[in-house]
């Protein structure tokens, strides 16, 4: 996810320099491409006990069909019924979206007023999380496991201590942190081991060779870099300038005198510095993109020289002027990238946890964080009108307004049921708007017009993760790692799916047990098109919606058959089910040197677009510009807070 940091952060150095020591401080740490084959689509796993259960659905899934037409029609063409049917439903608080922000803010507020508060929270979607979903497989007897989306836990220690606070009471405190550690692998590089094998995935041919060793330290001239990068399939001279590069070998910027320097990695593309000073080809950017893309969602292209190396990539040692800052500035960099914690569906478990402490029925069993990854959730207990808290999925809200004085929030929604839609208002004494804030100025055509420019300044960065079931994983251990970066391909990281002992599952145990594989791609253009960064985001989210389920099952059989192929994998055989996590508003937008102005405190588009409005607050990340799910937390508190002082 994007950097916690901001350009300001340079004037200190402390950052950019724990960028750098990265890779030296980590060091001390301990086949021919496929033919078509069985579409999976209309294949789905049955359902846990015969009922809707989401999780188990396979296929297209994120934006599914029937999550994003409703608002597509409103936004695209403002369309809308014209007429809804009024509920006789009225309730404390009305929450719109069941993704992080939206489920805390639900908490914050019951845990505030207590427990037999009234609340609602309505999603366009068939599961709650958000981004925070699950995909779960079941093949010869076993339950396996991945994420849909929101990775993990990072840097916890560092949470406000209202986001501390709600993870204390959702059973994930520092003992439950401190066994999430120790029950991952050292070999899981997502789940904050820094010391397990990072493969990079290159063409060779019509297949593909994945290059072992640790490439993310390779980057940074540290252990064989040298003879690594003489592996990839460059000419020797672009393999020269690559090692260079990597081992910090000269001064890039020796021209420059030291101001100079500073303007420059502030105000130039980290790909126009690698182009241009480093002299490398356009062609061997990609090696270097693929980090940026998952991580962040615009290429190297889109960050400045100085936003890419602090999020994590070459080039401090080759800048000359900070490289020998202290050692515990690193230090201190790794302490906090140690600190990532991840449960084997993701932060699917923390939405799984919330839910179960608003909605005990949806779980009735479930003890808590010790066996929250494989509790059964009966969905059908969501909205059962005897409970106070009540959750409504494939509801989308189409209009939010004060009404009586300003003493009450009518939301219209519509709600899919068994195939129809049926327009729906309901009422209450106050609404937070956890959805995407760009939705809210349609859904609120009563805010100012500065209001709603500022809610339309943020477009999110889309991603697709996607989890392929294989009846054995035997062809993937063959690679030797759990990680690798697939810069050439449509998925630029591949990694198996997390293989952490954590919330009571047992995940594959020997090599021969069925597995998931877990491919991540950004759709975002990367071969420096013009426009900003929201510009090639809004490219890559019209690209997603265009792709066909089939095309990404073309592309997912055809990458791993020339990647694993040679192992003895063929993928007619032995992929059983295939999940495409399609996400066109993925993570919250973070300001970017290239793209932004430095606002000053309280005028950026964030700031002025979450300002309440009557009896109507406004969190999710997008209110934070920042996608982190502490950033969820927060806003979701600052939101409820807002209300709870409105009489």
């Amino acid at each position: 996810m994007p950097a916690k940091i901001t350009r300001r952060d340079l004037l200190n150095g402390a950052a950019i320099s724990a960028v750098g020591l990265a890779a030296q401080a980590m060091e001390s740490l301990g086949a021919p491409p496929a033919t078509a084959g069985l579409n999976v689509k209309t294949a789905p796993l049955p359902a846990i006990g015969g009922t809707h259960y989401p999780p188990t659905l396979t296929g297209m899934r994120g934006s599914h069909e029937g999550s994003y037409e409703v608002a597509h029609a409103l936004a695209w063409r403002g369309e809308k019924p014209a007429s809804y049917t009024e509920l006789n439903e009225h309730y404390d608080l009305v929450v719109v979206g069941a993704g992080m922000s939206g489920l805390a803010a639900a908490w914050y507020y019951r845990k505030h007023m207590g427990d037999s508060a009234r609340i609602l929270i309505l999603d366009n979607h068939d599961d709650f999380g958000g981004h925070a979903k699950r995909n779960e497989f079941h093949h010869n007897g076993e339950m396996v496991l991945s994420l849909a989306g929101a990775q993990n836990l990072e840097s916890p220690a560092e949470y406000s201590s209202e986001a501390a606070q709600l993870l204390a009471d959702i059973g994930i405190d520092e003992n439950a942190l401190e066994l999430m550690a120790a029950n991952t692998p050292d070999d899981y590089v997502l789940g904050g081991k820094l010391n397990a094998d990072v493969g990079m995935t290159v063409p060779k041919g019509d297949a593909r060779v994945t290059l072992g060793g640790h490439w993310l330290k390779f980057m940074h001239g540290r252990g064989s870099y040298q003879q690594a990068v003489k592996e990839l399939p460059l000419a020797e001279s672009e393999q020269a300038r690559l090692s260079a590069f990597f081992g910090g070998e000269r001064d890039y910027l020796d021209d420059l005198s030291l101001t100079e320097k500073y303007d420059y990695i502030n105000s130039v593309s980290y790909n126009q510095f690698l182009v241009e000073r480093v002299g490398l080809a356009r062609d061997t950017l990609p090696i270097l993109d693929a980090h940026l893309l998952i991580l962040n969602g615009p290429s190297g292209w889109n960050h400045t020289v100085y936003e890419a190396i602090a999020s994590g990539m070459p080039g401090l040692r080759a800048l000359g002027w900070l490289a020998n800052l202290t050692d515990s500035l690193g230090a201190f960099f790794i302490d906090s990238l140690l600190e990532t914690r991840m449960f084997p569906d993701g932060n699917a478990s923390v939405a799984r946890l919330l839910v179960q402490k608003l909605i005990p029925s949806v779980a009735p069993d479930m003890r808590g964080y010790e066996d929250v990854a494989v509790a059964k959730f009966d969905y059908s207990a969501l909205d059962r009108p005897d409970q106070p808290s009540r959750m409504r999925l494939s509801s989308t809200v189409v209009g939010v307004r004060n009404v009586a004085d300003g003493k009450a929030v009518e939301v219209d929604y519509v709600r899919l049921n068994n195939g129809s839609s049926e327009p729906q208002r309901i009422r209450a004494k106050h609404c937070v708007l956890a959805c995407y804030n760009n939705l809210i100025p349609h859904l609120c055509p009563d805010m100012s017009d500065a209001q709603k420019t500022a809610l339309a300044y943020n477009v999110r960065a889309p991603f697709v993760y996607a989890n392929v079931l294989l009846d054995s994983g035997l062809a993937f251990a063959k690679l030797g790692l759990t990680f690798t970066h697939c810069p050439y391909d449509p998925f630029q990281w591949v990694s198996a799916a997390p293989t952490m002992a954590v919330g009571g599952y047992k995940p594959p145990n020997e090599p021969t047990d069925p597995m998931a594989v877990f491919m991540m791609q950004s759709p975002t253009p990367a071969k420096g098109e013009p426009g900003t960064a929201r510009d090639l985001f809004r490219q890559g989210r019209h690209k997603l919606y265009a792709t066909s389920f089939e095309a990404y099952e073309q592309d997912i059989r055809d990458q791993l058959q020339a990647m694993l192929g040679k192992h003895g994998f063929d993928h007619e055989r032995d992929i059983k089910a295939i999940t495409v996590n399609r996400i066109p508003h993925g993570y919250a937008y973070t300001y970017l040197g290239l793209d932004d102005p430095e606002w000053e405190p309280g005028q950026a588009p964030h700031e002025i677009g979450r300002a309440q409005f009557g009896r109507i607050s406004i969190a999710n990340s997008d209110s934070e510009a920042r996608a982190y799910m502490d950033a969820a937390f927060d806003a979701g508190w600052r939101a409820v807070k807002e209300q709870l002082e409105v009489s």
